[in-house]
This record gives C-alpha cells, structure tokens and sequence, in this order.
C-alpha cells in the first residue's frame, strides 16, 4: 500500500470509462444531459457551441473595422486597443465571482442573463458610435465584459458535468473549435458588415445573443446537483486545498492557455494594421479572408484534437509539447521572415496549428481534475487568466510596433519558449485519466 502511495503521478486526472459496467450513465443522473444519442445530443452539442461563438464574435468581428474606428473617432493606436482590453480586463475580473456563483445556484442560472447583458450592451455600443462617443463606446464594452464573463467560461464547467469521458473531451474540442470557428468567421463578418457602415458590428450582437440564448433556454438540460453547494468560507477553503496539491501543473496550464490568446490576438491586432499598410493595401472582406486563414487552422486542430484524445494522458503530453514545440519555431522564423507575407502568414497558420493541439488537451485535464462542486470556480480562474492575456495583446503588441517590429516577435518567442519549458516539466498526466 505504501509503494502505492510513494507512485502517485504529478497529475492525478482520471476520467470514467465509456463502456463502465457497474456505473452505466442515467438521464436522471446528468451523465450528459438527458440527450445520451442521436438527434438530440446533436442539438445539444450546437447549444453549447453556440455560447462560446457569440462570446468570439463580440472581440473579434471588431478587428477588422479598428483602423475604421480610430479614423472615425480621431482617437489614438492605444485607445484603439482599450475597446479590446477594457473588455477582457472586465470579464477577467468578473469571470471567478460568476464561476462561484454558477456552483453555487447553477450554470444556466448565470448564462441567461449574462446572454441578456452581452446583447443589451452591444446596442449601448453601437448608439454610442452613432453620437461619435468615445466614453459610451468604451463603457458599453466594459458591460459587455461583465455579460461575457458569464458566458463561456461558465459553459466548459457544464461540459463537465454533462459528459464524462471520451464525450467529455469530444465536447469540450467542439467548444475550443467553436471559439475558434468564431475567430475565423469575426473578421470576415467584421469586414462584411462594415461595408454598411464601420460600427454596424455593435448592432449585430445582439441578434447572435438572441439566437444563443433560445438555444440555451430549449435545447440544454442541465443535471442537478446532488450535493449542496457550501457556504463561500468552504468553498474557498476547498478551492485553496485544490491549488495547494496540484497548483503545480494547474497554475502552469493557466498560463500556458492565457499566453496562447495573448499571443493570438496580439499577431491579429499586429497583422490587422500591417495588410492595411502598403505594399499590401489590403482592406475589407479581402482583409477579414487573410486574418481568418491562421484562424482556420487552429479551428480544424482544436475539433480533432478533442475527439481524438479522449483518457490518453501520454497523447495529451504529447500533442502539447509538440504544440508550444512548432508554436516557438514557427514564431522564431517570423523574426526574420515577417517581411515576405506569404511566408509570414504561413508561420502564423503553423502557430496556430500549435495552439489548436495545446488548448482542447488543456480544457480536458482542467475540467477533468475538479468535482463539480468546485468545477465553475477552477474553469473560471483558468477562463478568467485567458481573457487576461486577450487583453494585454493588443496593446502590448501596439505598444512595441511603435519602437520596432522585430521586438514583438522576439518577446513571443521568448515566452513561447518558456511556456514549452514549464508545460514540459510541470505537466505530467497519468498514461489513462480519470475524474475527481
């Protein structure tokens, strides 16, 4: 027994057998939903990936009309940026109180009203650029930070406690695919709708909110919890005993998620300014169809990552070195190779492909390594860390094309580096997982 106990893994993650015989999933129980095959669990799934779409489409079908934006408004490169960050510090803020909340009461308890919030906020947005406002536009957003802090985050906890196992991992793929899918659709859409007029994107929010909220409200069925939630004096006691033993690896996966978005969102801000520039003079759909190419396979990488790892704690390890492995290579070519766009753009479709393998392995062990009581605060703090690196990327990255367009990517690299460093080191699952 003692030889038992000296063995145990760094990461001890285990997920419940597809095919368990002694503990076969009910309805009743919430082993998915109710929605076990078939039309149903079809339904289900695009429910879910709905809610991290709509949160997608509220950062990044702005991209695109930026440059628009700060024309119209006669405002600066860094208050550009704030209507990118100031929602992200927002939702990073908010996004651990609504996670308590969403285990205390329920997860489409928080999700409902936060889709109501998004939406509302969005029309604030859009009037605010009718009247030229400045302060209107960046207050909306900042509302519309607090309405997004409940909407995703809060959705990757209910995937875990709606499926177990190999359809765990399948849907939480599908979720980082449909983040992705939307960072592809945004800048075309983005480009699409300012062909109407530059703020027209503020105004389409809410019709996506609308759509995800009816399919949230009909199509979801959330298990109940068994157990009571605890007084918030346990819960954070409980939350700090889960960081105290494994907050060595969790801590890592935080910042290993959080510094793929910054990276991400930063190399958007960075090209979404240069293809307007010449030589390239690229602007419009044209422009959205470019920033939607590294997008795309990140999108392709995510889905099949998720369905394929399933338990395998070894392939995880593996697809995520391999990841943060081509995301540093591909990052340190573009020091020297950033000149030619071809060659460039590429470099960006090879990182993104890289953070396609890292993040749905991340998702899975995160999710799979808490009980549901305390799910919705861990995805919220590993959520909340990932808006925060969305919000320091574009600025960050404005800030350093003003002194030189090489230090960007050599400060990317770098961290991309040390995160391959840390993962490799710190994260080490078990070869077959299971819950806690």
């Amino acid at each position: 027994m003692e030889k038992t106990k000296q063995r145990r893994s760094v990461l001890p993650i285990t997920f419940e057998s597809d095919m368990s015989l002694e503990r076969p999933p009910k309805a009743k129980d919430g082993g998915n939903g109710g929605n076990e095959t078939g039309k149903g669990k079809v339904w289900e799934y695009l429910a879910l990936a709905s809610i991290p779409l709509v949160l997608v489409l509220g950062n990044s079908m702005l991209i695109p009309v930026l440059p628009d934006m700060k024309r119209a408004l006669g405002i600066t490169q860094f208050q550009t940026s704030l209507t990118i960050t100031l929602f992200s510090v927002t939702a990073g803020i908010f996004i651990p109180i609504l996670g308590y909340l969403s285990d205390r009461f329920s997860r489409k308890a928080v999700i409902i009203p936060s889709l109501i919030v998004y939406g509302a906020a969005g029309i604030l947005a859009g009037f605010g650029a009718v009247w030229e406002s400045y302060p209107v536009i960046i207050s909306a957003r900042a509302i519309q930070g607090l309405g997004a802090a409940g909407t995703a985050p809060i959705a990757m906890a209910l995937v875990g406690d709606m499926y177990k196992g190999g359809t765990e991992s399948q849907a939480l793929g599908l979720i980082e695919a449909s983040n992705g899918g939307g960072k592809v659709l945004s800048p075309i859409l983005g480009s699409l709708l300012a062909l109407i007029v530059w703020y027209a994107a503020f105004f389409a929010f809410p019709a996506f909110c609308a759509l995800s909220l009816i399919a949230v409200i009909f199509l979801i069925k959330e298990p109940k919890s068994k157990k009571k939630a605890p007084g918030l004096k346990k819960y954070l006691k409980d939350i700090g005993q889960i960081l105290k033993q494994k907050g060595r690896w969790l801590i890592t996966a935080f910042f290993a998620g959080s510094l793929a978005l910054f990276i991400l969102f930063g190399v958007l801000f960075y090209l979404s300014d240069i293809l307007e520039k010449r030589p390239y003079n690229i602007d419009g759909v044209m422009k959205g169809l470019v920033l939607a190419i590294p997008l795309m396979g990140m999108v392709t990488t995510s889905y099949i990552t998720g369905s394929v790892i399933k338990k395998n704690g070894l392939l995880m390890r593996w697809l995520m070195n391999i990841g943060l492995a081509l995301a540093t290579a591909s990052l340190t070519l573009t020091i020297f190779f950033r000149e030619n766009i071809y060659v460039f753009i590429g470099l960006l479709t090879l990182s993104s492909i890289g953070t396609g393998l890292l993040l749905p392995c991340l998702n899975t062990m995160i999710t799979g390594s808490v009980s549901k009581q305390e799910r919705g605060m861990i995805t919220s703090l590993y959520s909340s860390l990932r808006f925060i690196g969305v919000a320091f990327g574009p600025p960050l990255f404005g800030w350093l094309m003003g002194i030189n367009d090489r230090y960007v990517f050599i400060m990317v690299s770098a961290l991309s580096l040390l995160t391959l460093g840390l993962v490799f080191f710190l994260i080490k699952p078990d070869k077959h997982l299971q819950d806690a």
